[in-house]
């Protein structure tokens, strides 16, 4: 009996870009719905996304001399309100907990929407002196925040993620660990996930609640839209002073600690589907997909076709590898492979065998060769090395000619009522002008670039003097 229909239709992202990415999650089986609004169940398929970025990039910390701990979900409200700016910025998201049981507690508790005042609180008892410094601790955990919008990875109310928290003996030391951690995310973005990121600090008005200084790494998505997709902050003191973390220095002098907090989500594998994916489903970069070649027999029932695909598994044993010997039709196999984003597809069947060689096909440009057996290890390895880079590559490329630059504010609304992507200005580092963008355009500051340039003298909005270029955009 044929298949009445292969793998179900996709909208297509020209048509609708939101309808197109919830189909894409859906349908390659990511996530699914919950009776829990705004929670999602990551599926298996999602989840070994997730385990692969979770090690990586685990293992990027550690060699920067990071260990991982683990800290409650419960903050009583007395310490959350300890940091008063922290505590202001987060309050609208906070879910509380007020019964244990039966009893109404004492105190409410905050499921953590963030774990800085836990970190404070651990850290007040354990550093006494210099000799305890520095503290460089991550824990990989889930947080909740009471988001009223929400989109499967890019924004839920429960997320997983990592949030490193540092204590520091000097300001200089906390703002080191703070940019490095910065370029390990851009490094592990760009290297793993194939997504080129753009390096700066947020202003004022959007850096984290209660920090000196934010920096971030935004990513441009294939509908122009920008996503933060890591952040890294400079505390200073003041979170210490808050808590009475201090410490006896060399000098022999009381001295408080200087901090840093740092992290990234699920959201990232949002923005991989968004940066990366077609019209016919996922496309992972092979470093992060769960499975990185699909072999698909054609004409199993055959004698010795089930035998050769077995023996093709076995040679490609370095790789993680599959084969689909379930009694779909190959068209329906083949599509699903696509719908899946599996970098890799070989096809072999009697045919194949008889001379010796199989067919592979690249997920991302659908090129197809014929391969023979005993070169395939080699080739597999050659393909998915040469898929990372081009995916790289081609993000790159979408995101530089999606890139505009303003240098009045008519050029600037221009650009935004007619184009989507980031548009560079001058600004002259006053918020008003950032306030008046945002209303009048929807439009934020997404860093002030570390790389510099001077398009023009004066402020894109005000027409005041300029003192920081700034990259533009409408963001998720």
């Amino acid at each position: 009996m044929a298949d009445k229909k292969l793998v179900e239709a996709i909208t297509s992202m020209e048509e609708d870009f939101a309808q197109w990415y919830t189909d894409v999650v859906k349908k390659a089986e990511l996530i699914d719905y919950t009776s829990v609004k705004g929670c999602m169940v990551i599926r298996p398929a999602g989840y070994a996304i997730w385990e692969l970025i979770q090690k990586q990039l685990d293992d990027m910390f550690k060699e920067t001399g990071v260990q991982n701990a683990y800290l409650p979900m419960f903050i009583p409200e007395s310490l959350l309100q300890k940091e008063k700016d922290h505590v202001e910025g987060f309050a609208p998201e906070v879910a509380w907990v007020t019964h244990g049981g039966q009893q109404e507690l004492q105190e409410r508790l905050c499921v953590r929407p963030t774990s800085e005042t836990l970190f404070c609180d651990y850290y007040k008892n354990v550093v006494q002196s210099y000799r305890d410094l520095p503290q460089v601790l991550n824990q990989w955990c889930s947080v909740v925040r009471w988001e009223k919008e929400t989109r499967p990875f890019l924004r839920s109310r429960e997320f997983l993620w990592q949030e490193g928290h540092t204590a520091h003996a000097t300001a200089e030391d906390a703002e080191a660990r703070t940019l490095q951690m910065l370029h390990v995310y851009a490094e592990f973005l760009e290297k793993v996930l194939a997504i080129p990121v753009i390096k700066g600090q947020k202003t004022e008005k959007e850096r984290f609640a209660g920090a000196v200084a934010t920096y971030t790494v935004e990513a441009l998505m294939h509908d122009g839209k920008a996503l933060q997709s890591g952040t890294s902050h400079n505390f200073g003191d003041g979170f210490a002073q808050a808590f009475g973390i201090q410490f006896t220095d060399k000098d022999n002098k009381l001295k408080y600690v200087h901090q840093t907090s740092w992290g990234v989500s699920t959201r990232m594998i949002g923005g991989l589907i968004m940066v990366h994916s077609d019209n016919s489903g996922l496309v992972l970069p092979p470093r992060v997909a769960p499975v990185q070649v699909a072999i698909i027999p054609i004409q199993q029932r055959k004698e010795g076709v089930l035998e050769k695909a077995a023996e093709l598994k076995e040679m490609l044993k370095d790789f993680r590898v599959k084969v689909d010997d379930s009694d779909k039709s190959p068209g329906w196999k083949f599509s699903e492979q696509e719908m899946r984003g599996i970098p890799l597809r070989i096809e072999v069947g009697p045919k194949d065998i008889e001379a010796g060689k199989c067919v592979i096909c690249r997920r991302d440009t659908r090129d197809k060769m014929e391969v023979p057996f005993g070169e395939l290890a080699g080739k597999v390895k050659e393909l998915l090395e040469k898929m990372q880079t081009e995916m790289l590559e081609r993000a790159r490329a979408h995101r530089d000619s999606h890139t505009y630059v303003a240098k009045d504010y008519e050029e600037f609304k221009q650009i935004f009522g007619e184009k989507a992507g980031f548009v560079k200005a001058m600004w002259c580092g006053c918020q008003d002008c950032e306030d008046k963008i945002k209303e009048e355009l929807s439009v934020t500051s997404r860093c002030m670039p570390f790389e510099q340039e001077q398009l023009s003298d004066v402020c894109v909005c005000c027409g005041k003097p300029a003192k920081k270029m700034v990259y533009w955009g409408r963001a998720y």
